[in-house]
């Protein structure tokens, strides 16, 4: 069951994430191919994709028109043959064939005001086509504008400048990437020195982005694994001022910042290259912290202290239980045996009681003496 191309076009909508504002059928080769290859071609955003046909979701090429230098019609305009154009981009040439002389026109009238940002003046179009052609220049100039500037390059690193090459053994330069919106990835070394970090820890990642020794430049180095074994690739990656950032690829890729050069690159990979990324030390053992002097003086504070135990040694009031004193000194005084106590006390009783009987006898007999001699 085909597929409605409704559904098509919301495909191709979501992968592409461009807005589309002109397609149709159209041939296209590229300089040293004989034969020209039919595609279905939409113009989205400032890209020219390439479908195998109309019910293709996938695109099998892309053509970015942010490096047109010219658009030339190679003979000239025939109302009954089809109109053939050379696209100079860069050092590469790009045929393109449309059967139509009329749609011809329009696909250079849509295809050089997306890509100079201006709507040329010797298009041969109907008013009609024209005010669709200034509709098409105003999204794009929208569309371009929400994208905001660049991120500021990154310093040039040492190796770039006179000062003294770095040994192998020291560690690559660490730049703060955070700040400048650059990708984890990047690191400020050379081609070898990024090669020789892939080749070294290839557990770490796969994809290196760093700076180029052309200007407003940067490279991209991946290490990618073959049947023949791991090899190393290096791609250029071009900051375009205001506009974004071109993969000088076949077909060269334009991207809004580096953070989507990486991604653009994980999505072509399958997701199968990593970025380069070194592991950072762990600890293993968790450790019970101390408690700081100012927090342990004001948890102490609120606390109510404890009474100071006392000093003095308590009585012991049974007999029975042995003599505890500590001062040896003690031990040499005599103590009376408590029977002794008892006997003592009982002599002195009789004693006393003697000596008073004795008293009251001496008395009763001087009374009756005194008495005798008065009388």
């Amino acid at each position: 069951m085909a597929v409605p191309p409704r559904v098509v076009h919301q495909r191709r909508a979501t992968i592409t994430a461009l807005p589309l504002y002109y397609s149709g059928h159209l041939f296209k080769k590229q300089k040293g191919e004989k034969d020209f290859k039919k595609f279905y071609g939409e113009l989205r955003g400032s890209a020219l994709f390439f479908y195998a046909d109309i019910k293709q979701d996938t695109y099998t090429e892309r053509l970015d028109l942010d490096q047109l230098k010219s658009m030339d019609l190679d003979s000239p305009f025939k109302k009954m043959a089809p109109a053939i154009f050379t696209l100079t981009m860069g050092k590469k040439e790009v045929k393109l064939k449309i059967d139509n002389a009329d749609t011809g026109e329009e696909w250079r009238g849509y295809i050089l005001t997306i890509a100079k940002k201006e709507i040329p003046s010797s298009l041969q179009l109907m008013p009609g086509q024209k005010l669709q052609l200034e509709d098409a220049l105003y999204q794009e100039k929208k569309r371009t504008a929400a994208l905001g500037p660049n991120p500021p390059l990154p310093p040039r690193p040492a190796f770039l400048s006179n000062s003294s090459p770095r040994s192998q053994d020291s560690p690559p330069p660490q730049t703060d990437v955070s700040s400048l919106g650059m990708p984890s990835c990047f690191f400020s070394v050379s081609r070898q020195e990024a090669e020789q970090m892939l080749e070294r820890n290839p557990e770490y990642g796969n994809i290196i982005l760093r700076p180029s020794s052309k200007t407003n430049s940067y490279g991209l180095t991946m290490r990618i694994l073959t049947n023949s074994g791991p090899v190393m690739k290096n791609y250029r990656v071009t900051s375009i001022p205001s506009s974004g950032f071109i993969i000088e690829l076949d077909s060269p890729v334009k991207v809004p910042s580096l953070n989507a050069v990486i991604d653009y690159v994980l999505q072509k990979t399958e997701y199968r290259l990593l970025p380069y990324s070194p592991s950072e030390p762990y600890d293993t053992t968790l450790e019970k912290p101390m408690v700081p002097l100012s927090a342990a003086t004001s948890s102490t504070s609120n606390e109510m202290k404890p009474l100071p135990k006392a000093m003095v040694k308590p009585i012991i009031h049974k007999r029975d239980e042995p003599d505890q004193r500590s001062d040896k000194s003690d031990y040499n005084v005599y103590l009376v045996p408590e029977d002794e106590v008892k006997s003592e006390h009982s002599f002195n009783g009789e004693l006393r009681d003697a000596l008073q009987k004795r008293r009251d006898a001496l008395y009763s007999s001087n009374d009756n003496g005194a008495y005798e001699t008065s009388t």
